[in-house]
């Protein structure tokens, strides 16, 4: 067993991982709310127009990877369990790539929501005394950090990604680009994730919005 896996270490995986499937399922509720909200009533049939957390968890990629990552230090970024739509039964007057795309955004809008809403029960809590320990306010603060990471993450603009369904309804089918980002997007996906340097694409904007949020909220 690594030294550094003491009391303070479990603690401290045991909470994020919390967060992040928290986290999780408000991105995946997103996606199938908008559906849902379209038109599209397959999400609702398949219970996924909830915020209950067992109905977006992925084994693989909400438990088993993340908690690795945590354990050996190399990060935790997961995935929920994909929301299934079909994007011809939207009964809204929009075109079906527009329909998509908003689904598609939906996910990443609603954890940068959830880490404002979360910000200000922290903001709270700070003012009114009721929270005064360090490491609870740490731990607030990170998983509205967190929902910011998983925002500009998935924002990133190719497949699987939302990012990718978000380019694809801005632009033809017919675009090079589209073709391109479909036949290597997974590969672009698995490098970021993989290569220290490439994290920065998506982590930096997160920590740009994180510290002026803060300041506006008059904490920094």
């Amino acid at each position: 067993m690594p030294a550094s896996w003491n009391l303070e270490f479990f603690r401290n995986v045991v909470v994020s991982m919390i967060a992040l499937i928290l986290s999780i399922a408000v991105h995946e509720f997103g996606h199938a709310l908008v559906a849902d909200r379209l038109g599209d009533r397959l999400p609702r049939s398949q219970g996924r127009v909830t915020l209950n957390p067992l109905a977006h968890i992925d084994l693989l990629g909400t438990i088993a990877l993340p908690l690795m990552g945590l354990l050996f230090g190399v990060g935790a970024i997961g995935w929920g369990r994909p929301v299934m739509i079909q994007p011809l039964a939207f009964t809204r007057k929009l075109r079906m790539k527009t329909g998509h795309l908003l689904v598609a955004i939906a996910g990443p809008l609603m954890n940068i929501l959830f880490g404002i809403v979360i910000s200000l029960v922290g903001l709270l809590l700070l003012r009114t005394g009721l929270v005064q320990n360090p490491l609870v306010l740490k731990a607030i603060f990170g998983v509205v950090f967190l929902n910011f990471i998983l925002a500009f993450f998935n924002l990133l603009p190719f497949p699987p990604l939302d990012g990718g369904a978000v380019v694809a309804g801005l632009l033809s089918d017919r675009s090079k680009v589209v073709a391109s980002l479909q036949s290597y997007g997974l590969y672009l996906a698995i490098a970021v994730m993989a290569i220290p340097f490439a994290r920065r694409v998506y982590a930096v904007p997160a920590a740009v919005l994180y510290e002026l949020w803060l300041k506006l909220l008059g904490i920094r």
